[in-house]
């Protein structure tokens, strides 16, 4: 075999892996582990939102686009592959530029950007500030 069909044979077999932990995880009963499983994507979705919302000043865009290119990039500190610590440095990474956020922006704006559970982004933000 060529190494065309190799690299066709892997990437049928990365598509069909992904398309089976999307099923598995839409199964999943409702709590913690669905909210986990349902966290990293949600955090990309929120990116792309603020990234367009004109109420989000710049530095808060930049550290939010940070955030979403970490999560995006397969170069971690962390690798992906070690059970339970591997999306850890993703995690803290766009805590933190939540948070940040958070201090230039309306609360408000980050909740309605955020498309899972709102008691999530709520523990990850912190007690609102007065």
């Amino acid at each position: 075999m060529n190494w065309w069909t190799w690299l066709a044979i892997g990437f049928a077999a990365l598509g069909l892996s992904w398309a089976l932990l999307i099923l598995l995880a839409a199964r999943l009963p409702d709590g913690t582990l669905k909210e986990l499983a349902g966290f990293l994507p949600a955090c990309v979705t929120t990116v792309r939102t603020l990234r367009k919302d004109p109420r989000v000043p710049r530095r808060a865009k930049l550290a939010i686009g940070f955030a979403g290119l970490w999560v995006l990039s397969p170069i971690d500190l962390i690798p992906e592959f070690l059970p339970v610590i591997g999306p850890l440095d993703d995690v803290v990474v766009v805590a933190l530029a939540f948070r940040y956020a958070a201090k230039q922006v309306p609360r408000q704006v980050l909740l309605d950007a955020w498309p899972a559970n709102p008691a999530t982004i709520e523990r990850l933000l912190g007690p609102a500030r007065p």
